[in-house]
């Protein structure tokens, strides 16, 4: 091996980043990403420590507001943070908080018996991620402030004023050279502040958007907590009881908030949420819960003469069919598995919630029979659809290779044996689908044209939906199973793209498939494997030359740079209208081609918005169609 110089490696060479550099440097190890995602962490930090406060006593009312010229300022009514000397760091401890990781009230100093934050890094990786920030506490009869650049104060703490009222205001702008995007989002920041109002019952919080056409303010307050955030995820549902059923306990330094009631829907929606931190893969807190209904429900049943002596006991699915449930626990130092928080740990919780929720909830089915034996024919009715779409589902597993032709919905597949490098198109119609079995690259995409409109498999279980012709057709083709039996290791295909018209029908189709993949084959859209196809609008054709648009701004540009006197612009409402050189240069190149994958940021928000659109309930839907109409836009009507 050559001997070169230039790869010595020493002490030299190790990198010391001091203060905040290291957030700076790393965003992602402290905010997860630097995208839209990203950018919104920063707030949630910041009204964390506000809730922080709320859950000691000492808060009540949050103002959240996108200032006009794009800043965010969170404003609480708490203690303040401290503003008197650090007896170890010598300077104001609010300076400590802003430019110290790791510095914080919840650390076991007293501060704080029960948080969200645990890390202490919250309010130090904001002013670390923003081009300024300015801090002023109310504390003391006085008011205090101070104002950072780059994650450093511009001047000492000084005092500015005088208040007899308490409390934090920070008031940030997130840095161009870390964010990708630096708009905050109005919606995206109402889900979640709506979550934290219903988390703390009696908290007021208010979000103000200021900036210029976009104005808008919501304010939330709850006194129900999350018996009524189990009535607002239910709103679009029918419920078998007329209130949710609410279980609050407390067991030494352990809280307990449970809210659950059934719906005659088909899917759980099952939430967890440890000191306001949300847990969307559960943990031991959801293992207790789900340990103690199947439990009670099987007790119940078996007592009453629901359940015979030669029955088996009801499963954990089916006792959770058509239950919503909110489980929200309280207690110092919880212990996470990862620093996401996205799973709780600590053991002891189990048996905690298990007890509380079991002795509550017998008790309640035993002074509400009615609503009892509606909880329980509900679950034996799940039961019964269980083994019956077990049935089914024997009649959809992927045939062998000598029966491949015969497979259901025309698929035309691709002749690549590794998944990895396979993808599969969902076609509308038979028009498309022959221009793109013309047009693929046969080597790795598959083609299943679908003939009209699948199923909403919101309204339905999966026995009946699995009686669709076009839903058995892709479970089919997909190979790895559907429901419980989704198993992405035999997943044939990793890249599963929704190819439909650009108007209403081809909208709609597109919503029903997207409902199917997040009600039956999750696991699908939660590992990245869903995309949208983006076909062109329009072709503008003028001197042998032809240009492909795909929005309207962008008609709009080329029609500038061409010159519209002579310009032949077609405007493309079906895939067939294109030939399949076309669809595959505009629509299905891996080179040229555009395509947005399905995320699933929120479970909470997502299950809102399919329950919302695809159910019964018309109110609902109709409010979002009048709040969200003005984002609409390349729709025929």
């Amino acid at each position: 091996m050559e001997n070169n110089k230039n790869n010595s490696y020493d002490a030299s060479q190790i990198e010391v980043l001091e203060g905040l550099e290291a957030v700076r440097k790393r965003p992602g190890m402290y905010i997860g990403s630097t995208d839209v995602r990203g950018l919104h962490h920063l707030v949630y930090e910041l009204v964390d420590n506000s809730i922080d406060e709320a859950m000691q006593g000492f808060c009540d009312t949050i103002h959240v507001t996108i200032n006009p010229d794009g800043t965010l300022t969170v404003t609480d009514n708490g203690r303040g943070i401290p503003t008197d000397m650090h007896p170890k760091e010598h300077r104001p401890a609010v300076e400590v908080c802003m430019t110290v990781l790791h510095a914080g009230g919840k650390f076991g100093g007293g501060g704080y018996k029960v948080s969200g934050g645990l890390h202490g890094v919250g309010m130090s990786v904001v002013n670390a991620l923003a081009s300024w920030l300015e801090v002023t506490v109310r504390q003391r009869g006085k008011v205090f402030f101070q104002r950072y650049e780059i994650g450093k104060p511009c001047f000492d703490l000084k005092v500015i004023g005088e208040s007899e009222e308490t409390g934090t205001s920070i008031t940030f702008m997130p840095s161009p050279d870390i964010f990708e995007t630096l708009d905050f989002d109005f919606n995206t920041l109402k889900t979640r502040l709506r979550e934290m109002a219903f988390l703390n019952s009696g908290v007021h919080i208010i979000l103000q958007d200021k900036r210029e056409g976009r104005e808008a303010k919501r304010d939330f307050h709850y006194e129900g907590g999350v018996s009524h955030f189990v009535e607002y995820l239910n709103r679009s549902k029918t419920p078998l009881t007329e209130k949710p059923i609410h279980i609050v306990a407390r067991k030494d330094d352990t809280e307990v908030e449970v809210a659950l009631q059934y719906t005659d829907g088909y899917n759980e929606a099952v939430y967890a949420f440890t000191n306001n931190i949300a847990n969307p893969e559960g943990g031991t807190h959801v293992a207790g819960f789900r340990s103690a209904i199947t439990r009670c429900i099987n007790n119940y049943a078996r007592a009453h003469g629901m359940l015979k002596e030669k029955d088996e006991n009801l499963q954990g699915d089916d006792v959770r069919e058509g239950l919503t449930a909110i489980i929200s626990v309280r207690l110092p130092d919880p212990q996470f598995e990862g620093q996401t928080k996205a799973k709780l740990g600590t053991s002891s919780v189990r048996t905690v919630v298990d007890n509380m929720v079991s002795d509550r909830l017998s008790t309640y089915m035993e002074e509400n029979p009615q609503d009892a034996r509606l909880m329980v024919g509900k679950c034996i009715s799940a039961s019964q659809a269980r083994e019956a779409a077990r049935k089914a589902r024997e009649q959809t597993r992927r045939k062998s290779a000598l029966e491949s032709a015969a497979l259901p919905g025309k698929l035309s597949d691709c002749s690549e044996k590794d998944p990895s490098l396979c993808e599969i198109y969902l076609v509308e119609g038979d028009s498309a689908g022959g221009s793109a079995k013309m047009g693929r690259d046969r080597r790795f995409q598959a083609i299943l044209p679908l003939r009209g409109k699948i199923l909403n498999v919101e309204k339905t279980r999966l026995d009946r939906a699995l009686g669709n012709e076009e839903i058995r057709s892709m479970i089919t083709a997909f190979g790895c199973g559907a429901h419980e039996q989704c198993d992405l290791s035999k997943l044939r295909y990793h890249r599963i793209v929704c190819m439909t018209d650009a108007d209403v029908d081809g909208s709609h189709i597109r919503i029903l498939l997207l409902t199917f993949f997040y009600r039956f084959m999750r696991p699908l859209v939660e590992q990245g494997h869903v995309y949208i196809a983006q076909p062109p609008l329009y072709k503008v054709a003028k001197k042998g030359r032809d240009t492909y648009c795909y929005s309207d701004e962008e008609l709009a540009a080329v029609l500038d740079e061409v010159g519209r006197e002579g310009a032949n612009v077609q405007r493309y409402k079906g895939l067939g209208e294109m030939n399949a050189e076309q669809l595959w240069e505009t629509t299905m190149n891996p080179e040229t081609r555009i395509m947005l994958r399905v995320s699933m940021q929120d479970a909470i928000a997502a299950d809102e918005i399919f329950s919302t659109l695809m159910g019964d309930a018309v109110d609902p839907r109709r409010e979002f169609i009048e709040e969200n109409a003005k984002l609409v836009a390349n729709l025929d009507v």
